[in-house]
Formats: structure tokens, C-alpha cells, sequence
């Protein structure tokens, strides 16, 4: 059977990159007029940019470097996000 232990170090292969990058659009949708002001950004906030910095910040890594046992992981923290404009 093996160890897991090396699936962690594996990225996001092309299909699962693809599938989170179109999530990552689907919750920044969702986003649109609901994240509060903020003086940084007098013209309005990009929900898009939003999305990806806290995935970012969350998992320490871009989207593409999280590892695809964590796909589903991405997919919780997105739900969170749209639940939980800031």
C-alpha cells in the first residue's frame, strides 16, 4: 500500500487547477457588492482578487501549488468565504 506521506508534496494536477480556479470566479460571483468598504479601496473592492489573496493567506500557497488531497479542503474555505464576506 504505501505511505501518503508523499501525495502532500504533489500540486494541483491541470484538472483539479482548472475545477478550483472556476470556483475561485463562482465565490468572487457570489462576492460582488456584499464585501464592505474599505478605505484602501475608495473605487470598490475586487471580490476576484479577494477570493485568491485569502486563499492564499489560508493555505499559505497559491491555488495551483495546494496539493490535490487538500482539493476538497479549498472547497470548504471557498463555502466559508461566500458565508463570510470581510
Amino acid at each position: 500500500m504505501g505511505s501518503h506521506g508523499s501525495l502532500s508534496k504533489v500540486t494541483l494536477n491541470k484538472e483539479n487547477a482548472s475545477k478550483l480556479w472556476k470556483l475561485i470566479q463562482l465565490t468572487g460571483d457570489e462576492l460582488i457588492g456584499r464585501l464592505p468598504n474599505h478605505p484602501n479601496h475608495p473605487k470598490g473592492r475586487n471580490p476576484y482578487a479577494h477570493v485568491a489573496l485569502e486563499v492564499k493567506t489560508h493555505f499559505k500557497m497559491t491555488y495551483k501549488d495546494i496539493p490535490d488531497d487538500r482539493f476538497d479542503e479549498v472547497v470548504e474555505y471557498l463555502e466559508f468565504l461566500k458565508r463570510n464576506p470581510n
